[in-house]
């Protein structure tokens, strides 16, 4: 049976980074329900010592809840030993331990979601293991056939049809089915996760112009438009394809819960833009609560004091709405 009150995961991601040293800013900070970090306990003690804070680390008791100030952590030992700000792809097993260590526990009951700090992919991938994102991996472990990105921030939510691939495959990968359910999912858990009761969503179209009439690219025409009318005779509020340049003003998103881009850097560089170290990742679709960070592992600040922790507690945050509203 899940405890009472909820307990929220947050894994603590690319020992190397900064993940550490965010997830030591919680002992110290407001949180809104209980969260343990899972990650090598005597990691983050040595990265403690290296920042100068005296935080109080208690090995998780989920009976108990720790005193205020104190970072509980789900001790997950580290598979090589780590200096800050210098990867080893020996430590890329430690990583995904994590996220499946907090996975389980989701579904044991033991958490109620989980928050993930960030992780380096191309160390993952250098130690052997196919690895495109936390995204796709927490889909395919759940046995999710379909997620969806969306990030939040800025008084924003841009969702993407399409992630984590190269832009020269973005074309061929879109087709009226993969909008069909990219949209319904991203319909769905703005009703459900976000207590929207009938969600406005933005789409942006492929091309230039949005195709300017086939004369840029026929996207728009065959695959875009047809898909989106097919959901407004549905009775879903679902407006476009807009060209992307255009679309993110004040005077079109005051109309928008949600905006949906084709492509990563279509839609995320604006969100970013308005929201850098106060957004958050969150993966639609999955069966149980997931959030993140809205940057990397940020290897040239990790050790130095200098990382900013307003991501990971936006985080928080957005995932004990979520699991709320559930």
């Amino acid at each position: 049976m899940p405890l009472s009150p909820p307990i929220l995961a947050v894994t603590s991601g690319e020992p190397a980074g900064i993940g550490p040293d965010i997830c030591l800013g919680l002992a110290a900070a407001e949180l809104p329900c209980r969260c343990v970090v899972l990650g090598d306990q005597h990691l983050l003690a040595e990265r403690a010592r290296v920042l100068g804070l005296n935080t109080a680390i208690r090995p998780f008791c989920p009976e108990q809840a720790p005193p205020a100030g104190v970072l509980e952590v789900l001790h997950t030992p580290l598979h090589a030993p780590c200096r800050a700000g210098v990867l080893d792809a020996a430590n890329a097993a430690y990583v995904l331990a994590l996220l499946d260590r907090a996975y389980d526990g989701i579904r044991s009951g033991l958490f109620a979601g989980m928050v993930t700090a960030p992780l380096h992919k191309g160390i993952i991938n250098d130690a052997g293991v196919p690895f495109s994102g936390h995204t796709e991996y927490l889909a395919d472990k759940s046995g999710t056939p379909q997620v969806v990105m969306m990030l939040a921030g800025g008084g924003l939510r841009v969702a993407l049809a399409t992630t984590h691939l190269p832009l020269k495959d973005v074309p061929a990968a879109l087709s009226r089915q993969l909008l069909r359910s990219v949209l319904d999912i991203l319909y769905h858990d703005l009703q459900q996760k976000f207590g929207l009761a009938a969600p406005r969503i933005l789409v942006a179209g492929l091309n230039p112009h949005a195709g300017e009439q086939g004369h840029l690219g026929r996207e728009e025409i065959d695959i875009i438009e047809p898909e989106l009318a097919e959901l407004r005779r549905q009775g879903r509020d679902i407006r476009g394809p807009f060209p992307a340049d255009t679309l993110f003003q004040p005077f079109m998103l005051q109309e928008a819960d949600a905006v949906l881009a084709m492509y990563h850097d279509q839609g995320l560089p604006v969100l970013k833009y308005a929201s850098f170290g106060q957004g958050v990742n969150i993966t639609l679709g999955l069966p149980f609560v997931r959030t993140s960070v809205d940057h990397g592992t940020a290897l040239s600040l990790a050790g130095s004091g200098r990382a900013d922790g307003g991501s990971l507690l936006a985080a928080v945050q957005t995932a004990w709405e979520m699991v709320r509203r559930r």
